[in-house]
């Protein structure tokens, strides 16, 4: 090992890496140098990489405590704080932050354990450490539960992205209205135990909207696209009741559009409707309770609200002083309806309710990436190559840099994940191998020639924990791909569930074949597909191939596409016939993958929703920008002819797969009374 790479291993930037278990692949030394470069490490010349080197190993020999240490309730003290030596006083002050507990500051004197005293809070403290030698050291001290909360027994439930469902009150795509009745519905008429929806969060403004949920301006805070307008309280008070009245029917032409015309979701269209109810609805005089509750929103919400309202104004060429407090109040509002919505779900008998999803990143010119110091320039995340993808991916999202995060003592991790948790009754974590390490792209770089930089996987977990402990919710997290060794393993200690998709549980261990239903792991939300893969029925029809080769996207010849894609099919059908499971027709295999998730061991099992009416289009098809409609599709039958929510909730297909789904498998039709929303 070189001083080059000596240097990038003390900064957690990887030089070589393991795409397989016996494949090493070297990662080029420009690449290494740029990253280091990207973290104010000077590397243009062999001196300047020694000089660099020396000052990052006297850093290391001179540092008595890591900026953060982590603590598990019950378990032994952090390492570090147990190496110091006996007599060290200890200054223990608990942070102020919503959701941690009333604790005045602790001191004590280590022992020959180094162990913290008994009693002490959940929650992040400032830890200042005074030895007795007289030299002093401070640290972020994270004491977090051992585990995140356990799934309420066995559940099911529905997985579906918002926009695309379209009810008869929609303004053009689905909103936080739709979202409240179909959990209704699927709690009251199926048992359902949660709806799993795309990310909600605020998305960057253009010409057009930049569709994906998955590249958002700000995590933090959600999109007021998703609002249901009848439902703010002003409506009810404003005196121009012609000009809503006038919006409203536009809100509706738009989803004639969609569901009878064959037209796309058309993201700004909506916006621009909401966007002039909402500043007739801001004119409106609030109440004193509603002027109270905004003012306690904002309160809480503190400096980055402020940062974010300011963003948005300016994102939509507004003076931030002028128009600010309009987008705060936006926010508010929706922060209010997604509230709601949980309510709802809960209150229909959910166990859970309403599992949202935290994207991976955010935009590079978004609220998030613009309003702090946290995000490296410059650079951007995705995937190295591999089966699927041979040049690998880049997803255009800046990285949050480590030694930041760390020198905050996570706090923006935080913020952001009390945020969602708010109005979460689980989160799933988009990329969750992305709290350990994630596959960094220097500008200028292809996707190939990037490298990983390494996270401290456990801080980044115990803040995930601490947060969940919290809200009293669930962590889902999706561990799909490549996944370092050792994650899934530490992810499943602390209680967060994995992410298993019915056609890539083999026994890639063995022969490959398809894994046993009672080999699946526990711990984990099974599902027959995701909104990154082909519908169910497409998948059973080789239609994904048909449509890949439309497109162009194929790299090998179409006949062989389809020869693997069918014999991958047919061993999965083999599996379900031998377990007595009726096969024949595309409504009864589809229910027979359901009953076989059904059989195994998992906590969760999930259904997504256009897999109950037959619809054939992905709702995103990775690879593609303007070759295919990604995020714009509203949810179809089998012939592609949209279906409002109504229709849907009323579909005897969509009833048939819930019903059996809920009685464990059976091929029962919908029970007698079942109701449409």
């Amino acid at each position: 090992m070189d001083d080059l790479a000596r240097l990038a291993d003390l900064h957690g930037i990887a030089t070589t890496y393991q795409p397989a278990a016996e494949v090493t692949v070297e990662v080029p030394r420009s690449t290494a140098a740029a990253v280091l470069g990207l973290l104010g490490v000077r590397t243009d010349t062999p001196e300047d990489v020694r000089e660099e080197l020396a000052r990052a190993r006297a850093d290391a020999g001179a540092r008595l405590l890591p900026p953060v240490l982590v603590g598990w309730a019950g378990e032994p003290p952090p390492a570090a704080l147990a190496a110091l030596p006996p007599g060290t006083r200890v200054l223990l002050e608990p942070e102020a932050e919503e959701g941690a507990a009333s604790a005045a500051p602790r001191t004590w004197e280590t022992g020959p354990a180094g162990a913290l005293p008994a009693g002490l809070p959940l929650g992040v403290h400032r830890i200042t450490a005074a030895l007795p030698d007289g030299r002093s050291a401070a640290a972020t001290l994270i004491l977090a539960p051992d585990r995140a909360p356990a799934a309420p027994g066995r559940g099911h439930g529905l997985l579906v992205q918002l926009y695309s469902l379209l009810s008869a009150r929609s303004w053009g795509m689905g909103d936080l209205g739709d979202l409240a009745a179909l959990a209704r519905w699927a709690a009251e008429t199926h048992g359902a135990d949660f709806v799993q929806v795309n990310p909600l969060h605020a998305a960057v403004p253009g010409t057009p909207t930049d569709p994906s949920p998955y590249r958002p301006s700000s995590r933090r805070f959600p999109d007021p696209v998703h609002l249901r307008i009848e439902d703010v309280p002003e409506y009810a008070d404003c005196p121009d009741r012609e000009a809503l009245a006038e919006l409203a029917a536009r809100g509706a032409e738009l989803s004639r559009e969609v569901l009878e015309k064959g037209a796309l979701i058309d993201r700004d269209a909506v916006w621009a409707l909401k966007r002039q109810a909402l500043e007739l609805l801001y004119a409106v005089p609030r109440t004193p309770q509603r002027a109270a509750a905004y003012a306690r929103f904002c309160a809480e919400q503190g400096q980055a609200l402020d940062e974010h309202a300011a963003w948005c104004a300016s994102a939509a060429g507004e003076t931030p002083h002028e128009r600010g407090d309009f987008h705060r109040w936006l926010v508010w509002l929706t922060d209010a309806q997604l509230t709601a919505v949980q309510r709802a779900a809960k209150d229909a008998g959910m166990a859970v309710g309403i599992v949202h999803d935290l994207a991976v990143g955010v935009h590079p010119d978004g609220s998030d990436s613009l309003t702090g110091p946290f995000h490296a320039r410059h650079v951007s995340v995705g995937a190295p190559p591999d089966a699927f993808n041979a040049r690998g991916q880049d997803w255009g999202l800046p990285p949050w840099r480590p030694d930041r995060l760390a020198a905050s003592g996570y706090a923006p991790f935080r913020a952001l994940l009390r945020g969602v948790f708010r109005y979460a009754g689980a989160l799933r974590i988009d990329h969750v191998m992305g709290l350990f390490r994630l596959w960094w792209i220097p500008e200028g770089t292809s996707a190939a020639e990037g490298t990983y930089v390494s996270y401290d996987g456990e801080a980044m977990l115990a803040v995930l924990v601490l947060e969940a402990h919290r809200a009293g919710a669930l962590v889902i997290g999706e561990d799909l791909g490549t996944v370092e060794p050792g994650v899934r393993q530490a992810l499943a200690r602390r209680g967060v569930l994995g992410t298993s998709v019915l056609w890539f549980e083999r026994d890639w261990a063995g022969a490959g074949e398809p894994l046993d239903a009672a080999a699946w792991r526990a711990d984990c939300l099974a599902t027959a597909t995701t909104h990154d893969l082909p519908p169910t029925a497409a998948k059973l029809a080789g239609a994904h191939v048909d449509l890949r080769d439309r497109l162009g996207l194929l790299t090998r010849p179409v006949e062989d596409e389809r020869a693997e894609d069918a014999a991958d099919t047919a061993e999965w059908l083999e599996v379900l016939d031998r377990l007595g499971l009726e096969t024949k027709g595309e409504e009864a295999a589809v229910r027979a993958l359901y009953a076989f998730l059904l059989r195994t061991p998992a906590r969760l099992v999930g259904v997504w929703l256009p897999d109950a009416v037959g619809d054939r289009r992905p709702q995103n098809l990775p690879g593609t920008w303007d070759q295919y409609p990604n995020w714009r599709l509203p949810v179809a039958d089998a012939a592609g002819r949209p279906l409002t929510l109504e229709r849907l909730t009323a579909s005897p297909r969509a009833n048939a797969l819930l019903s059996a789904v809920r009685e464990g498998g059976g091929t029962r039709t919908a029970p007698p009374g079942a109701r449409a929303v």
